[in-house]
């Protein structure tokens, strides 16, 4: 009866450990898939991004004021993001306080003057926001670390590459075929335009980088991404608004047709200013503001190529040669960001394995004959 028994007990502890091993494997390909999400998250709204480039772009070239666009875009993504935000986060959903409704009234507003259009010198945001984030101690980095290192070496290749798409042109690129789109219009293209842009462009970048920055301290005081989200967008739309009725007093601004105009506005509202804006929020949240903002340059690269093929726009050697480097560094800090949630994973699953291995330490003991009277 004893050697039944042991037997028994044998047995169980294949099949635990049996169990175990098939439950480790399920895990970590569950982790795996967590671990990415992510990263396809952020690559999805680098996309979206680059549509609104292009619809943007075709619809101020209609004649849409980029005022008008923005109050217009904020609405609707406030009305869009509205009932998400009061039905699913009626229960997490903190008290909004006067001291935190005046930080997401600050969040809105540096959120309000971030650049509208894609350009090289957006991509220098990503290397701010790591640098104050690390003055903040809000990113670790450790020189001593190779990991460490990887992430320093990222961020100086990355803004390489920046610098190269924006100084260095070299040859055009040839058309290897007509442009599937045309765009009809023209913008306002002279040196006081430019200057004025290249100012707002600089202060642009250094506001937004502070923006993503102040998500990671807001997100800790209001942890309610679709609520943040529609509160930002109302209360942008109406700093917006504010600004615009100062600087456009005619009517006909305000009035949107059923053409371009309405369907930019709709795209920007619904895909950018709720659904992106959520997307960066749950991913600050998750990752930081340094990860999600390690993927800014993938729009300006997805925009020239887009550009390149759809709408017959010139391309440089310059834009490919900064492209590559930018994507070397990206990867670079990607690898040397992804070291502390392995780190905790990888803890997590030895200690259950320790467990298991002590339950199942009865293996090596009994044998078929031992305790047989």
């Amino acid at each position: 009866m004893a050697w039944h028994k042991n037997q028994g007990v044998l047995y169980f502890a294949h099949f635990q450990v049996y169990m175990y091993k098939e439950i480790k494997e399920t895990s970590m390909r569950i982790m795996a898939m967590k671990e990415y999400k992510a990263h396809l998250l952020m690559v999805a709204a680098q996309i979206g991004y680059t549509l609104l480039y292009i619809i943007t772009e075709a619809s101020f070239k209609h004649g849409l004021n980029p005022h008008v666009y923005i109050t217009y875009r904020h609405i609707v993504g406030g009305f869009v993001m509205l009932p998400f935000a009061f039905f699913l986060e009626r229960k997490q959903r903190p008290n909004l306080t006067l001291p935190l409704f005046f930080e997401i009234f600050v969040l809105s507003l540096l959120g309000y003057t971030s650049p509208t259009f894609v350009a090289s010198m957006v991509n220098t945001i990503a290397s701010l926001t790591f640098i104050i984030a690390v003055g903040l101690r809000m990113e670790g980095l450790d020189l001593r670390n190779p990991r460490g290192i990887a992430k320093l070496m990222g961020t100086l290749i990355s803004l390489c590459g920046v610098m190269t798409m924006s100084l260095y042109k070299g040859p055009i690129m040839k058309n290897v075929r007509k442009p599937l789109i045309h765009v009809h219009g023209s913008l306002s293209n002279n040196t006081e335009s430019w200057l004025k842009g290249s100012i707002l462009t600089v202060a642009s970048c250094i506001t937004w980088s502070i923006w993503y920055i102040m998500q990671a301290f807001t997100l800790k005081r209001y942890p309610a991404q679709l609520s943040l989200t529609t509160w930002m967008s109302f209360i942008g739309a109406a700093q917006s608004a504010f600004f615009t009725v100062i600087v456009q007093h005619t009517k006909s601004a305000w009035t949107i047709g059923f053409d371009i105009d309405l369907w930019s506005i709709v795209y920007g509202g619904v895909v950018v200013s709720g659904l992106i804006v959520f997307v960066q929020l749950w991913c600050t949240e998750a990752k930081g503001p340094v990860f999600v903002t390690m993927f800014n340059p993938l729009s300006t690269i997805l925009v020239a190529t887009l550009a390149y093929f759809v709408l017959g726009e010139k391309l440089y050697l310059g834009s490919i040669v900064g492209a590559v480097i930018v994507i070397i560094g990206l990867y670079l800090l990607l690898w040397g960001k992804d070291d502390a949630q392995q780190s905790n994973s990888s803890t997590n699953i030895d200690a259950n394995e320790n467990k298991i291995n002590r339950d199942s330490s009865f293996e090596k003991r009994v044998t078929p004959g031992e305790g047989v009277p």
